[in-house]
């Protein structure tokens, strides 16, 4: 995936406008007003129209860097079992560690999501793996877990004194895990 951090740096540095950049995504289908558009979205991190692999292939051509250096890698567990609030637990202790550092850490934690965020984890270093990327440079730039409400099928409810009852709430989060080569 587009790092829009390392696309905004990379053209900071080379001092390289928008309408140079379109210019070599022309060859792509695209005319120079659909290109100009598709990057300033990038470089904002809207991710419409969602760059493919050649659009990077040809971004760095453009910017003179290599491939991996404009991506990151990503993974993510949508509708994991848990609360958000004890999974960020987990997930604030890797971010900006290296991933040996990062695995080494989650595989004597003992916490629920430990176990869930070390199989992200491990995804997410695999993909990176498989394009090429440098194993032991990457780095968690971002582990993020939001909100997923109630999970389905646990509208249950415990019987309380004179015949109350209340709602037993099991709650789902989403987890996000970003990799970066330095």
């Amino acid at each position: 995936m587009l790092s829009t951090q390392k696309l905004n740096r990379i053209c900071r540095q080379r001092s390289t406008n928008v309408q140079a950049l379109a210019s070599h995504l022309t060859t792509g289908g695209r005319d120079d007003r659909e290109a100009a558009k598709a990057i300033r979205n990038w470089q904002k991190g809207l991710f419409k129209p969602r760059p493919s692999h050649d659009d990077v292939i040809k971004l760095a051509k453009a910017l003179g860097v290599e491939e991996n250096s404009l991506k990151d890698w990503r993974a993510s567990y949508r509708y994991a079992p848990l609360s958000a609030s004890k999974a960020r637990l987990v997930t604030q202790l890797i971010v900006g560690r290296t991933v040996q550092d990062a695995m080494d850490l989650l595989k004597f934690t003992r916490k629920r999501a430990a176990p869930m965020v070390g199989k992200l984890l491990k995804c997410a270093l695999a993909d990176a793996d498989e394009q090429q990327a440098s194993v032991d440079s990457l780095y968690v730039t971002e582990a993020r877990v939001d909100d997923a409400g109630r999970r389905l099928g646990t509208k249950t409810w415990i019987a309380k004194d004179r015949g109350r009852s209340h709602p037993i709430r099991k709650c789902a989060c989403h987890i996000h895990v970003v990799l970066t080569e330095e």
